[in-house]
């Protein structure tokens, strides 16, 4: 699975990724995080076009925004775009708690559940974890 980094999680994928990997689900699992401009999109893209890149490319979006600003933002794009076939935004709820360790740990076990049974998101738009 792909997970497509939004740039606002840039600094914090790497603790996210240390927690994956000390419950040796990165030795399990085919998890990649692609940050956007490994992608080949500008950090600066709209959340439309990032969402749509996304779900273009079977990735899951990663991100810590839940902001309903204009007609481009994440929230009002899933409102209108999301489908019963669509992969789901997974939104961490407190970004600003990943630099603690249980929080973490349950933010990647609520990951790697999401990965392992997709079927369950399909479609939901947006989850948020832990």
């Amino acid at each position: 699975m792909i997970i497509l980094v939004d740039h606002h999680l840039e600094g914090y994928i790497v603790l996210l990724q240390g927690a994956l990997a000390n419950e040796g689900w990165l030795d399990l699992l085919p998890i990649h995080f692609v940050l956007l401009e490994e992608a080949g999109l500008a950090i600066n893209s709209s959340d439309r076009v990032v969402w749509q890149f996304a779900q273009q490319r079977q990735m899951i979006l990663l991100t810590a925004n839940r902001k309903m600003k204009g007609k481009d933002s994440l929230e009002q794009t899933i409102r209108e775009e999301n489908t019963s076939i669509s992969l789901p935004v997974v939104t961490i709820g407190r970004v600003d708690r990943l630099s603690n360790r249980e929080y973490r740990e349950q933010c990647a076990a609520r990951l790697v559940e999401i990965i392992l049974y997709p079927e369950t998101c399909i479609g939901v738009g947006r989850v948020f974890i832990p």
